[in-house]
Formats: C-alpha cells, sequence, structure tokens
C-alpha cells in the first residue's frame, strides 16, 4: 500500500516566519512553486504561505511585503499527515480539510509536501477525478 512517503515532493524548503512575505515570494519565484511551509525558530510547521495568500491577503489589503512577516499569514494549526499513513488517508484528509498542498510531517519533522498533482498521478482516475471535484466546489 503506497503512503503520503511515496508520493510526496521531499526536502520542502520553509520560508522562517520571522522572514518577510517578499522573502517567501522570491523563494516561490526561485523554486517554481505555489506555495512554502510556515517554519517557526523551533522549526516547527506554522501554516502554510501561498501566492494567492501573497496576492489577496497582503497585496489587495495594501499591505507591504517587505515589512509583513510570513508568519503573520499562518492561520490556526496547519493541516498535516504523516510520512507512513496511506495514499486513501492523504486523499481523505485533502478532502475533508479542502487543501491543495499537504505538508508531510516523520515525528515533528516536516519531510515532504504532497501537492495535488502528487495525489492525482497516486489515484485511479476516478480517485482522482472526486477529490479534484471535492477541492474545486465550495471554495
Amino acid at each position: 500500500m503506497a503512503t503520503a512517503r511515496d508520493i510526496m515532493t521531499p526536502d520542502a524548503t520553509c520560508v522562517g516566519a520571522d522572514e518577510s512575505v517578499l522573502a517567501g515570494a522570491q523563494k516561490l519565484t526561485t523554486l517554481g512553486v505555489g506555495a512554502l511551509p510556515i517554519c517557526g525558530t523551533d522549526n516547527k510547521l506554522k501554516g502554510m504561505l501561498t501566492d494567492r495568500d501573497i496576492v489577496v491577503k497582503v497585496l489587495g489589503a495594501g499591505k507591504d511585503p517587505e515589512s509583513t512577516k510570513a508568519g503573520e499569514l499562518a492561520q490556526g494549526e496547519a493541516v498535516t499527515i504523516g510520512a507512513d499513513d496511506s495514499v486513501e488517508e492523504v486523499l481523505a484528509t485533502m478532502k475533508n480539510h479542502k487543501v491543495r498542498r499537504l505538508p508531510v510531517i516523520d515525528g515533528h519533522d516536516l519531510v515532504g509536501i504532497v501537492a495535488l498533482a502528487d495525489a492525482a498521478r497516486a489515484l485511479p482516475d476516478s480517485k482522482a477525478g472526486e477529490l479534484i471535484d471535492a477541492l474545486s466546489s465550495d471554495r
């Protein structure tokens, strides 16, 4: 049975909670990704910084991306999945929490991210369709 570890993108780069949103945006650009985990000084996951967050919550709200800290955009406890949890559990977690990117944790350590595309590739077509449909509705 496939696990989150089998389908994740490993070695996720974090943006520090104390780093600016601008620094986060530059990391997104350099890495060619749409989201980064926000990690605290204790190396624990605080949330996710997405390109949409930057546009809507910072630029659209008239905030300065250079003085706004990435940690300010972390909302509550981050939704995660265990590295050894099944792909079915990944699917259920993504659907239940309506998230397109799921940080993968091994103990307390961030070890990777499962993106919607990763999950869709690992699932049978019918299950991939269900996941995409669930994440696309009621946004």
